[in-house]
Formats: C-alpha cells, structure tokens, sequence
C-alpha cells in the first residue's frame, strides 16, 4: 500500500489529505490548537480515527498517538547533537534511517519493515509512504506526521 502526503508548511491550524497513487482520500488530518495541540487523523468518510497530541511539558519532543481516545503508544525525540533521532513506543516499533532527509523505515521488533518513508522530489515536496501491510497504515501515518511536525518546527 502506498501513500502521498504533500508538504506545505505546517502549521497547528492546517488541514491536509493523505492519498493513495491514484490520487483517492485515504486520510484527511486536521490540526487543531488547544491547551494540549493535536491533529485528528479521520478515514476518508470522516470518521475520527486517531490523534496526535503533543505533550507540552516535557524537555524533548513528545507525542502520544490515541486510537479514538484510547492511548496507543508514543513518539519522542532523543537528545542527540547532530541528526535527529526518534523513539517508538508502539507494539516494538523503532525507526532506521535518515529522519534529517526523510529516507528512513519503521521497523517492528523482529526487524520486519512495516513503512518505508521518502522524499520524491517534484514540483512540491511529495512523501511517499510505502506501507507493508494496510492494517498498519493508520499507525505508520501518525508516526509521519508526528516526526514532519517535529522536524517542521526547526525550520
């Protein structure tokens, strides 16, 4: 399963839509500003799905993934110096690669690749999301854009 995502500047007031190849809404995620930020991940019926919260007190970046409103799992950064680096803390999950220039995998404990994320260069900055397994794409999205809010941020 693949997916596109196509960067704009990112903003915690934005709404975007994720896409399969042919162009068809598998996702739209809306981000709203609240005491606790976060972005709504919806199917393409509109369904809320998931969210995105960011942790606000907290020294490292922090975002802790919700399905509905359950809580899911986590992603933070490490304190590292010169390429940025993420933990998972979702069912064994860890990512490899180069976060910096948007070429990395997520990987489950048994080093099966769940989504291999990259840059296509074109007229704009497109992400392409290459998912193994479609039961996996909600969570493998999240983690996406948990990490391009994130990295967004430094610009």
């Amino acid at each position: 399963m693949k997916l596109l995502f196509e960067q704009r500047l990112f903003s915690w007031l934005d709404s975007f839509e994720i896409t399969d190849e042919s162009g068809r809404v598998v996702f739209t995620a809306k981000a709203e500003l609240s005491l606790i930020p976060r972005i709504n991940i919806y199917d393409a019926s509109g369904c809320l799905l998931g969210s995105i919260r960011k942790r606000v007190l907290s020294f490292l970046s922090r975002f802790e993934l919700y399905f509905s409103e359950e809580y899911a799992g986590c992603i933070t950064k490490e304190f590292t110096f010169l390429k940025p680096r993420y933990t998972v803390e979702y069912n064994g999950w860890a990512i490899e690669g180069d976060v910096f220039g948007w070429d990395y995998s997520i990987l489950d404990s048994s080093s099966r690749t769940i989504a291999v994320i990259s840059r296509q260069l074109a007229f704009t900055d497109t992400y392409s999301i290459d998912i193994s397994a479609p039961a996996d794409a909600l969570p493998a999205v999240m983690v996406m854009l948990a990490i391009d809010y994130d990295m967004s941020k430094r610009d």
